[in-house]
């Protein structure tokens, strides 16, 4: 266990050093600002990053269960047998009120990360797969080109089908909806019109799809696709072995 004394001092010294901090500590929270709470004591972990903002956790869970935004101020009090730590955000009117009553392991240490997160999977990453392997929507596709204005969006993929008829391909990386399928119509709709045809067929790609949504779409006389987005970072797909040869694919051009 550490001292409130001894805390206090390292506390102020990180702080003013910008350094990220871990404190592991039996607390009471009271807050105000974007609403009011209120958490009786238990035992959290709080997080102070470089930036001054704050995340406390519980022991369980992902989503911290109070935050305080970056360039919030923090004061540290002694009171009776509790340390209180008071976090303010003047600027946006958020309190934090943190009541230690005893604190387990401190640690604190400057960090360095100017890197962005790399994110695969996406729908574009679907698009360059489709113009790649045209052959996941069916045998004869012809692609032309990838993110074809409208004034409704972008298109994701659009070509020719074996019968030179015009198909516009909506992606999507999770399970389809009634939304995808309304948007998937105004896209084939707008493409009739502008480009004065008669016959344009709508493909819907994505992962799943659900039976209402299904059903709607072939109401309109649309059809659908079962493609998973494809993962880079992953040697294997086990249920679509066309999205391992693509993966596979990508990793020899970039050892060419």
């Amino acid at each position: 266990m550490i001292g409130f004394h001894e805390f206090i001092s390292e506390f102020n010294d990180a702080l003013s050093r910008c350094e990220s901090m871990a404190i592991f500590a039996r607390c009471e929270i009271v807050y105000s600002g974007r609403a009011e709470s209120q958490l009786l004591s238990g035992d959290r972990m709080l997080l102070i990053k470089s930036d001054k903002s704050m995340l406390i956790h519980q022991p369980t869970g992902s989503a911290p269960v109070n935050w305080m935004k970056e360039d919030s101020d923090y004061t540290l009090d002694i009171e009776g047998d509790s340390l209180m730590l008071r976090v303010r955000n003047l600027p946006l009117k958020e309190y934090l009120d943190i009541k230690i009553e005893e604190i387990y392991s401190f640690s604190h240490q400057k960090l360095e990360d100017g890197q962005k997160i790399i994110i695969t999977g996406s729908e574009r990453d679907m698009s360059d797969m489709i113009l790649e392997n045209p052959e996941l929507i069916e045998k004869g596709f012809k692609p032309l080109s990838r993110e074809e204005h409208t004034k409704y969006g972008f298109i994701d993929v659009f070509g020719y089908d074996a019968n030179n008829v015009l198909v516009v391909i909506e992606a999507k990386r999770y399970s389809a909806d009634f939304k995808a399928v309304s948007q998937l119509r105004r896209y084939v709709e707008k493409v009739r019109k502008s480009k004065g045809l008669e016959k344009v067929r709508g493909i819907l790609a994505a992962p799943q799809i659900s039976a209402n949504a299904e059903k709607m779409l072939h109401d309109f006389g649309f059809e659908y696709r079962k493609i998973s987005p494809p993962k880079y970072m992953e040697r294997f797909h086990k249920k679509q072995s066309n999205l391992n040869f693509f993966s596979d694919k990508k990793d020899s051009k970039n050892h060419d």
